[in-house]
């Protein structure tokens, strides 16, 4: 059994060592010295609120500057850490005085009132909790979501340290153990249920795992078809997780925990298509939107296990189980082929450009058509055994 496992895992623990060379182990030092005490957030906030009560003690309207999330003007890619915010970037200006922003410069003044009181009672709330409790003012669900994201880039803090938390739609399952803040042991070695990813991920603790690898599964079907078909045991010792499509915070912070808790390699499963990839970016090199938080959210080691354009070809995936490319997926390429991280990672480019000469994508579920279980039998297994990942 051990022998097996050895030659089983020999590229993967290959990768490892290569990795621990190559990537950068953020050390408990630089940890530490990232983490914002309660007492600074609560003077960042009073500071702000300070400048609103001047502004209106001089007779003027008070303005607001959030800094802007949606573009890429504001963004700069280093390998190491992947999109972050450049110093000096553009603002946008809230003001009290004009209609159409005087009800998001209430909204901002009312979840800074909310904050500070959950920062300084140690409490914590949800972001539904927050809309639920002034539904009339923030009109949206989603109104309070990229508020709460604004202020964490605004006092320049991770959303955790505002005590607000969100409900997590990941699932998890494998060889790990943890402890959750509140003294809840969770166990994640259930061959046939997974765990719901915490919605506390910094409060995890006391990780026990001896997994080889940690797998993103793009989609919950596929996650799914895994556990029915024993992947975990099959494929032991080894961790499997899931965003459900485009990943929530809480899904990419428990990736980017397993990273620094178990420095093994981290695999991405994802659709031969341009969504696809641009998930698995998103678990590697951060979001636009996200970018404040690059240092804890992203993972730069993340490679790409599957499925691969080139496996499409090299496999003789029949015909009819190919999708042609549309409009939009040929521009979400376009778009992918000229972002700063896919230019200088010319494997990932030569997929992409077959993608874009093929003019076809494919689901996972496409190995279905091969045979019924080619995914967990045959595919995954190979690729990890003989190193089939760029």
């Amino acid at each position: 059994m051990g022998s097996r496992q050895a030659e089983q895992f020999s590229e993967v623990d290959k990768l490892r060592t290569e990795l621990l060379n190559n990537v950068d182990v953020m050390t408990e030092f630089q940890r530490v010295e990232e983490e914002i005490s309660d007492r600074e957030i609560l003077t960042r906030i009073e500071n702000v609120i300070l400048e609103v009560v001047t502004s209106l003690s001089r007779d003027e309207a008070p303005v607001l500057a959030l800094p802007s999330r949606s573009g890429w003007a504001n963004i700069s890619f280093d390998r190491a850490v992947g999109l972050q915010v450049t110093s000096g970037s553009a603002v946008t200006a809230v003001r009290s005085d004009c209609p159409s922003s005087a009800t998001k410069f209430a909204q901002i003044l009312k979840l800074f009132l909310v904050i500070y009181k959950l920062v300084q009672s140690n409490s914590f709330a949800t972001k539904r909790d927050i809309y639920y409790n002034n539904t009339q003012l923030f009109g949206s669900q989603k109104a309070v979501d990229g508020l709460v994201d604004d202020i964490s880039c605004m006092l320049k803090v991770s959303r955790r340290s505002l005590h607000v938390l969100a409900t997590s739609k990941g699932f998890i399952s494998g060889d790990l153990c943890y402890m959750e803040e509140d003294g809840t042991r969770i166990d994640c070695r259930s061959a046939s249920a997974a765990v719901s990813v915490s919605s506390n991920i910094c409060g995890i603790k006391n990780i026990v795992s001896s997994a080889k690898f940690v797998l993103i599964v793009e989609k919950d079907a596929t996650f799914q078809r895994l556990l029915d078909d024993d992947f975990c045991t099959k494929m032991s010792p080894c961790i499997i997780i899931t965003g459900k499509g485009v990943p929530d915070l809480n899904s990419r912070l428990m990736v980017r925990k397993l990273w620094d808790a178990l420095h093994v390699p981290v695999f991405a499963l994802v659709d031969a298509d341009p969504h696809g990839i641009e998930i698995m970016c998103i678990y590697k090199y951060g979001s636009v939107a996200m970018a404040f938080e690059a240092h804890s959210l992203t993972v730069p080691s993340v490679m790409w296990l599957g499925l691969l354009p080139s496996d499409l070809q090299r496999l003789r995936v029949p015909k009819d189980a190919l999708i042609p490319l549309t409009r939009r997926d040929e521009s979400k390429l376009c778009s992918l082929l000229g972002r700063p991280y896919v230019t200088s990672n010319h494997e990932w480019q030569k997929e992409m450009e077959l993608m874009q000469q093929s003019k076809v994508k494919a689901e996972i579920q496409s190995l279905a058509s091969i045979a019924p279980k080619f995914l967990t039998n045959i595919y995954l297994p190979n690729k990890l055994r003989y190193g089939g990942w760029v």
